[in-house]
């Protein structure tokens, strides 16, 4: 399995978030209007992404975005359906916030939702915790937001 650092760019990362979409959609999206989140998760400003391949295939990524001088933001990660609940997810999110730390951000946030109950697990699992909604989600009481420090 290799885990490769491309930028929002890449595409296989563009990939990627397609399928998170439409697994979002799936998911959520009868109890979620999502369309109002498209805004906040453009690829144009990302500079760091990972994309997970085994073998030639690819099987997840995600992203991190600086949202101000001390904070970056965890976006867009998804491990396709079938390569879940292998720890993938894990190794995933612990390269960005590894990379975050190498760029020099304090800490990183995120933001989710209480459906997606086994990506809360994974942050909760890599030290994350639950935070007052920032920025654009203040106002959705459908998003959970989470933090974690990054110093070592």
């Amino acid at each position: 399995m290799n885990f490769n650092r491309t930028d929002g760019k890449d595409k296989h990362f563009i990939e990627n978030c397609r399928l998170l979409d439409m697994d979002l959609d799936r998911r959520v999206g009868k109890k979620i209007k999502r369309d109002k989140y498209k805004k906040y998760n453009q690829l144009d400003e990302i500079k760091e992404a990972i994309v997970v391949y085994e073998d030639d295939k690819v099987i997840g990524g995600g992203a991190i975005r600086r949202y101000d001088d001390e904070n970056m933001e965890l976006k867009r990660v998804f491990v396709h359906t079938e390569y879940q609940g292998r720890g993938i997810g894990s190794r995933l999110v612990s390269l960005l916030i590894e990379w975050a730390r190498e760029l020099g951000y304090k800490r990183m946030i995120l933001e989710t939702g209480e459906l997606l109950v086994e990506s809360c697990a994974v942050y909760k699992k890599l030290g994350f915790q639950v935070i007052p909604n920032y920025g654009p989600y203040v106002d959705m009481p459908e998003s959970l937001c989470m933090a974690r420090n990054l110093k070592s």
